[in-house]
């Protein structure tokens, strides 16, 4: 299973690449808004993707499907469970970024929705059926260049202080001020996803 690639830029098209990766050629296909990070990288430049591996009885012919950061590759995955919403539709709609999609979700946005690439009003109240209440997270992506994955931490509070500072761009102050806040205005937090929710609130309530 492939879930990470890093290599050199060798061919970009409009929804595709082809990354070589250890004298291997590997043809990528990535979300519009993936597509336009890459919008400064020339043939030849080093890129790195996490990859998300579909192969099924109905698209035996494995595909990949690469993301800038691994929380866009979660949020793919929540996004995939919604019925009707398969891997290659997915890919297609993701023209807006993740925190915007996310955040319409938590607002029950329909129009929003709506505007992603092959979604009607049907599948777009299927998709807040399905995922409200989840986004949380994935609202608070900021634009970051950061890939590394967070170490299990033991200690609820820093738990969610690194996720915000390495994941989701937060500078590091910042993020220990939302956490204490959010801890102090709900002292019966007791899971990252319960904290997450609160930071969340304080944010949008800004």
């Amino acid at each position: 299973m492939i879930g990470y690639l890093e290599g050199k830029l060798l061919k970009k098209e409009s929804e595709r690449i082809l990354l070589l990766a250890n004298h291997i050629g590997y043809e990528i296909m990535l979300p519009a808004v993936v597509m336009e990070t890459l919008s400064t990288k020339s043939v030849g430049d080093e890129v790195s993707f996490y990859v998300y591996f579909h192969q099924s009885e109905r698209q035996p012919k494995p595909v990949l499907i690469g993301f800038n950061l691994e929380i866009e590759k979660e949020f793919f995955q929540n996004f995939i469970s919604v019925e009707d919403i398969g891997p290659m539709k997915a890919v297609k709609a993701l023209n807006i970024s993740v925190r915007d999609i996310a955040i319409a979700i938590e607002s029950k946005d329909v129009a929003r929705l709506m505007q992603l690439k092959g979604i009607g009003s049907r599948t777009a109240h299927k998709i807040i059926a399905t995922l409200e209440g989840k986004m949380d997270k994935f609202a608070l992506i900021r634009k970051t260049e950061h890939k590394q994955q967070v170490p299990a931490i033991k200690d609820l509070a820093q738990q969610v202080i690194e996720v915000l500072i390495t994941q989701l761009g937060y500078k590091p102050p910042y993020a220990r001020k939302l956490v204490a806040e959010a801890m102090n205005r709900n002292s019966s937090i007791s899971t990252p996803e319960e904290l997450f929710e609160e930071v969340y609130r304080g944010e949008n309530a800004l």
